[in-house]
């Protein structure tokens, strides 16, 4: 199972300083959807020549001009850009087209989908390279939410899958479980006093 970092900061200054501490322990690095409003595709740039051999997410979550707006991502230097699951089949189509000219990949988040496991079915048809089980920020802070629900929603899927949704070292070990492709890892590490030391931690509890 691979660790994936999202960097949900607002700077790119700030990104580059977490990506540094946290690259040894992490495979993929994330610009969280804040951080590239923020500060725009140039971030996207900044961490992929800053590491040149970690998978750079561009966390876009596009609901409309899939192709156009993968392009653009891919084009600044993303090896993964997500589109919605609750985006129209052309979107995400359009979005698999551009990646599959940059030799790149399409991940689909499905926050806000009701029936994740029925939809991730869907658009791995459709050529997402997999899908993320997310529950957002807000939706971890509401009455009745639990993790385990995205743990259950990968497994019934049967395809390939990422969890994101407060992750954590107590976590971590139920994700890979799961069996999850990709833990996504945020407030975490960021969060931490010691950004190395908290990757670190969560990369020792992958087996």
């Amino acid at each position: 199972m691979k660790l994936q970092f999202a960097m949900d900061t607002l700077t790119t200054e700030a990104a580059l300083e977490l990506a540094a501490a946290a690259a040894p322990h992490v495979d993929i690095l994330e610009l969280g959807t804040p951080l590239i409003k923020a500060a725009g595709l140039s971030a996207i740039t900044a961490i992929k020549a800053a590491h040149p051999d970690k998978i750079v997410f561009a966390d876009l979550k596009t609901m409309d001009a899939g192709e156009l707006e993968a392009d653009i991502a891919f084009t600044a230097g993303a090896d993964l850009v997500t589109v919605l699951g609750v985006a129209g089949d052309s979107t995400i189509v359009g979005a698999v087209k551009a990646a599959t000219a940059h030799g790149k990949g399409i991940v689909v988040d499905l926050i806000g989908v009701a029936d994740k496991a029925a939809r991730a079915k869907e658009v791995i048809a459709l050529g997402a390279q997999f899908v993320e089980m997310h529950a957002g920020l807000d939706e971890q802070a509401e009455e009745g939410f639990t993790f385990q629900t995205l743990l259950d929603d990968g497994a019934t899927s049967g395809v390939d899958f990422s969890v994101a949704g407060g992750i954590n070292a107590s976590t971590i070990a139920a994700v890979q479980q799961s069996g999850a492709t990709v833990a996504v890892a945020g407030g975490a590490i960021y969060g931490a006093p010691d950004v190395g030391a908290a990757a670190a931690e969560l990369r020792a509890a992958i087996v």
